[in-house]
């Protein structure tokens, strides 16, 4: 009965992950379908997170939302880089935050949904003075919603939209760091233990380090730029409080960005180790090889010249001929052994 309920629940709000009207005092009241379609700016501040890939989501924001058809394409479009943009009175923003496998709205998210941690995920964001309107994938989880949706549950989250807006951005630019921290303990250990481990295994782990490093960069350096645009324009649903707070984020963003280049440069000069250390063992083994090979060559020769299937070849029928012959290259081998150490080969 309680499955029932809950699959009758969730398609009867198929698209949208949550909907919440802030109450201006910290916290929010849940609204379904319904609430958000009996909405009007004099109730409050509205909060929609909707699935951008849902096509209930899409025909709502098509048919219903009032926002232009040509910011809708930009806001369901599946390819999108970090930005900012005014858009007549209401602000445009993609951002892209860190995917750590917890859904926005659920305790226990299906394993099927939970993409690998460190992922960069888009979040779409429609930013009026009266409504906030996010959109993520539905194969998406990003925790920083989850975390604004429990502040305002205990009364103490964002009272505007400009507020929310903030938050999403200094959110999902928080769970970034943990990522960058992570890359940076994985280099520190690479580097500390490089000697003691196989070639192919620290390739594995370096060029892992590095994919996830550039992809990272990827994404956050255009943020940051985004993040720093109002600081030069004007955005009327954006305090002068937002902009200070974006700032700080913008600076967050800066400091994850030099990690990031600290990182990328720290691999590289970990990969010429690697190759050096690679070289001096190849260099190593084949030195090996070349003395083993002069120390047997000329008992070879000798062996080879007494084989040789000519006429007066010395010991022939003789049955103390090699026993004499092995006692030579008895002392014939220590005897290369010294010379070669006096010519330092080893």
């Amino acid at each position: 009965m309680n499955d029932i309920a809950q699959n009758g629940s969730r398609n009867a709000r198929r698209g949208l992950r949550f909907a919440c009207l802030l109450d201006g005092k910290g916290g929010c009241r849940d609204v379904d379908w319904n609430g958000v379609r009996a909405w009007q700016p004099a109730d409050g501040v509205l909060w929609i997170h909707l699935e951008r890939d849902d096509p209930d989501a899409q025909a709502w924001l098509e048919a219903e939302s009032g926002i232009d058809s040509l910011s809708v394409r930009t806001l369901i479009a599946e390819e999108s880089r970090p930005r900012i943009e005014d858009v007549g009175d209401a602000l445009m923003m993609v951002l892209r935050g860190v995917n750590v496998g917890m859904d926005e709205d659920e305790e226990d998210p299906p394993a099927s949904q939970v993409l690998p941690d460190g992922d960069m995920v888009p979040i779409h964001l429609w930013v009026e003075e009266r409504r906030v309107i996010s959109l993520r994938d539905k194969g998406h989880q990003l925790i920083a919603l989850r975390d604004i949706r429990d502040a305002l549950r205990k009364g103490k989250g964002p009272i505007t939209s400009g507020g929310v807006t903030v938050k999403i951005a200094e959110k999902v630019v928080k769970y970034a760091e943990p990522i960058v921290a992570e890359l940076e303990a994985n280099i520190d250990d690479l580097d500390d233990n490089l000697n003691r481990l196989e070639p192919g295994e620290a390739r594995r782990i370096l060029a892992d380090a590095r994919h996830k490093a550039i992809e990272l960069r990827r994404y956050l350096a255009p943020q940051r730029e985004a993040l720093l645009r109002p600081q030069t324009e004007e955005f009327p649903c954006l305090s002068p409080k937002n902009f200070q707070h974006l700032r700080e984020v913008a600076d967050k963003v800066q400091r994850h960005i030099e990690s990031l280049d600290a990182i990328r440069s720290r691999a590289a000069v970990v990969h010429e180790d690697l190759a050096a250390i690679v070289s001096e063992r190849i260099a190593t083994s084949s030195h090996r090889l070349t003395v083993l090979a002069g120390i047997v060559l000329p008992p070879s020769l000798v062996a080879g010249m007494l084989g040789a299937n000519i006429g007066g070849v010395p010991g022939q029928g003789n049955a103390w001929a090699f026993p004499v012959f092995a006692l030579i290259v008895l002392v014939l081998i220590p005897l290369e052994i010294w010379v070669l150490k006096k010519l330092k080969w080893f």
